[in-house]
């Protein structure tokens, strides 16, 4: 409950009294006392006027702790003894992803001040000292309280929502961090109850729940990394998938964005029960719509995997060369690559982009996957070699 209360309480507190920083001291030093008092003297029938109330003294008592008389009466005239009804839940969330903060600082202000994360849980998924982000926070919370600009809704910021809450789920998704992916899974739901006729907050929500789905086949018992191609799909979560293709068939009939896109594509591989029955050609279709909708590169990479199944590896290497020099350097520009060289039977290059793509992955399980899969083409190569040698020598 404390939780879900949370940014609404801080949404509430931060537009009444203009100070966002402060504001969010005050709701964490309410939420302790709740956690404290509740379980001893029971719910009270109003949580969240309770909450409100009592960060609302928090802030009185720092501003008189500071013997500032102004302050102190123009915070009075801004927190009046009624308690709304309104959420501020989203307006919170905006706020966080101010288009001055870097997305690193986004991303932890969010989880602190929205998902009810604690500095030290933030600072464990991201594996940096408890210091280093309380200070990541402060300074975010600063930049806010610098900008000036009001505690409100603002629209033209969901993009950025959008980028945040994705940016989150990736990483809990690819670093094998469940509970990065689930909070931010969590969050796009929030934002989609909120605003549940834009078709790009149901297209990022479904194409979180298509793409996590997948994740109790994603890993062998040892931990290592599984190909999408090779993944056991039975053990594939089917009510998320269910769940995900009926919100994508409601957001591609408001319009086609670039979430939208990505989840049809996750759809679609959801959807195959074999590796085999993968529609190639629609999803490379869906790629290239993709890639002229974003201009991103790393979805170019994508749709030259798409073309390597769909026409061939010589279409897929073909596609790569329109998009290296964008890319030098990137572990992934040498991971499709070697890919798709291993599809077009060229096992030595293919197991020198693999180890160089190996060199230059900073995720542990993806550099563990690439490795093995250029040693297994050593492997595969000396005993081809030494079937040759025989076939000479008999």
């Amino acid at each position: 409950m404390l939780r879900e209360l949370a940014p609404q309480v801080l949404g509430v507190v931060a537009r009444r009294s203009g100070d966002f920083a402060a504001a969010e001291d005050a709701v964490q030093e309410a939420l302790i006392a709740a956690a404290s008092h509740w379980p001893r003297d029971g719910i009270p029938e109003n949580p969240h006027g309770w909450l409100i109330q009592t960060a609302s003294r928090r802030l009185v008592d720092e501003w008189r702790s500071e013997q500032s008389r102004r302050q102190r009466e123009a915070l009075v005239k801004v927190l009046p003894p009624e308690v709304p009804d309104r959420d501020d839940t989203l307006a919170v969330l905006f706020m966080c992803c101010h288009p001055s903060l870097s997305p690193a600082s986004a991303i932890a202000l969010t989880l602190r001040a929205v998902g009810g994360l604690t500095t030290a849980e933030i600072a464990r998924a991201f594996l940096v000292g408890e210091a280093t982000m309380a200070q990541r926070i402060s300074r975010a919370k600063q930049t806010i309280k610098e900008s000036g600009e009001p505690f409100q809704l603002q629209p033209e910021r969901l993009s950025s929502v959008l980028r945040v809450l994705y940016l989150i789920f990736n990483e809990g998704y690819a670093s094998e961090r469940a509970e990065l992916a689930e909070e931010a899974i969590r969050l796009a739901r929030m934002l989609h109850r909120l605003v549940p006729d834009n078709g790009e907050v149901a297209g990022l929500l479904a194409l979180m729940l298509l793409i996590e789905a997948r994740r109790p086949a994603r890993t062998g018992p040892n931990g290592d990394l599984i190909p999408l191609a090779e993944q056991d799909r039975t053990l594939w979560d089917r009510g998320r998938i269910a769940e995900g293709t009926a919100l994508l068939d409601g957001a591609i009939a408001k319009g086609t964005g670039e979430y939208q896109l990505q989840a049809a594509i996750a759809a679609l591989h959801d959807r195959a029960t074999r590796a085999e029955e993968t529609d190639w050609p629609q999803i490379l279709a869906l790629y290239g719509l993709l890639e002229q909708l974003t201009g991103n590169p790393v979805v170019t990479l994508n749709k030259a995997v798409a073309a390597g199944m769909a026409d061939g590896p010589e279409a897929g290497l073909a596609v790569l060369e329109g998009v290296g020099e964008r890319l030098a350097g990137h572990y992934r520009l040498d991971a499709v690559r070697a890919h798709l060289l291993e599809q077009a039977g060229d096992a030595e290059a293919a197991r020198e982009h693999y180890r160089a793509a190996a060199a230059r992955a900073t995720n542990l399980a993806e550099q563990r996957h690439l490795a093995l899969r250029a040693a297994r083409l050593r492997k595969e190569e000396d005993a081809s070699d030494a079937v040759r040698w025989v076939g000479r020598t008999a």
